[in-house]
């Protein structure tokens, strides 16, 4: 399909530089299918939108701060490295600003006396990064990292320590994703609680969001798009689990598009969720049949974007297109630190 079929004008001053306060105050879109009216909700409204036996699947990886600034030995060239995919204890790929100026062998020289080694260059424009010393790669991170704000943020502002509670979701707990699954940034106790109360169950699954994510779609057509990989994985005891809510009756609620990749990764044909660890590449477009979920909450997402792709091939590419005119109009906050969205096809 071409790619500017997903395209669309989104004024500046809708995307969101900060989220809302406490988180569960956000507003949220419910689109169903063609046929019925959008509908302008809360996220404290969920529970009452979904039924009892319905479960939502999290994605609990923890936002490591991946962001580096530093210069490269020998020279004044300014390098700055964004954490993209771990490759073993002591090697990352990553995406490198002033790129060019960097050579395979160069020593890049970061804050806090934490130091790497540029190694091989990758077809994404990525450079392997093996960081030396003998301590572990997330205590140098600690010492010389930074939250990895979205680009369309961190255009905009500086990362604060506002960031460091902001951009971390409640159930946060695996260390390694450099891009935060932004759709349960919304959740609070509260709000678990209010589930709890109406029989909504909830799973875990790890899926460490990578910075590929937010890469652009630079090809005419999505047949040419080379997806970025992602490391997931879901254990054999939570996808037991969740086939029992599919063959009960109850729905499966993927809370982010991280999660409805890693779950479509682990299903068969028939729709059964195994249990799943390693890479995941799926590109998700219309005409794609969806295996393992029957929803999805997910916040609003970028013009061309694969991830407009995926929720044009869940709800309809028109279906999505009105809903997303409807949140402009209706001043909607969008991204990573705006509103949500629930589509239940």
């Amino acid at each position: 399909m071409r790619v500017d079929l997903f395209d669309f004008e989104l004024p500046q001053e809708r995307i969101a530089l900060r989220p809302v306060r406490p988180r569960d105050a956000a507003r949220m879109l419910v689109v169903r299918g063609a046929d019925w009216p959008l509908e302008d909700r809360g996220v404290l409204d969920l529970p009452e939108l979904l039924e009892p036996g319905d479960v939502l699947v999290f994605n609990d990886t923890r936002v490591i701060p991946a962001q580096l600034e530093g210069r490269r030995a020998g020279g004044e060239a300014r390098i700055g490295a964004t954490l993209h995919k771990r490759i073993d204890l002591r090697r990352w790929q990553a995406f490198v600003r002033n790129a060019k100026r960097v050579k395979e062998g160069d020593q890049i020289i970061f804050g806090g006396g934490v130091t790497a080694i540029a190694e091989a260059r990758h077809g994404d424009g990525s450079i392997t990064l093996q960081f030396e010393g003998t301590e572990p790669v997330e205590v140098l991170l600690d010492r010389a990292g930074t939250m990895p704000l979205p680009p369309y943020i961190a255009q905009r502002r500086g990362v604060d320590e506002r960031d460091y509670e902001d951009y971390q979701t409640m159930f946060a707990a695996e260390d390694g994703a450099v891009a935060a699954p932004t759709a349960s940034l919304h959740f609070t106790a509260r709000l678990i609680a209010a589930l709890d109360a109406r029989g909504i169950g909830r799973e875990m699954l790890t899926l460490h969001v990578g910075a590929g994510t937010f890469l652009p779609v630079k090809a005419d057509d999505t047949a040419d798009h080379q997806m970025h990989c992602e490391f997931g994985r879901i254990d054999a005891e939570t996808a037991a689990r969740l086939n029992a809510v599919r063959n009960a009756g109850g729905r499966i609620i993927a809370v982010g598009t991280t999660s409805l990749r890693l779950l479509e990764s682990a299903a068969d044909e028939g729709g059964a969720i195994h249990e799943f660890a390693g890479d995941t590449d799926i590109f998700i477009t219309p005409g794609y049949t969806f295996r393992a979920v029957d929803g999805l909450m997910t916040n609003f997402h970028l013009p061309k974007s694969t991830l407009m792709m995926l929720v044009s091939a869940l709800m309809g590419r028109e279906q999505m297109m009105a809903a997303y005119r409807h949140a402009i109009a209706q001043e909607y906050r969008f991204y990573s630190y705006g509103d949500s969205s629930l589509l239940l096809p």
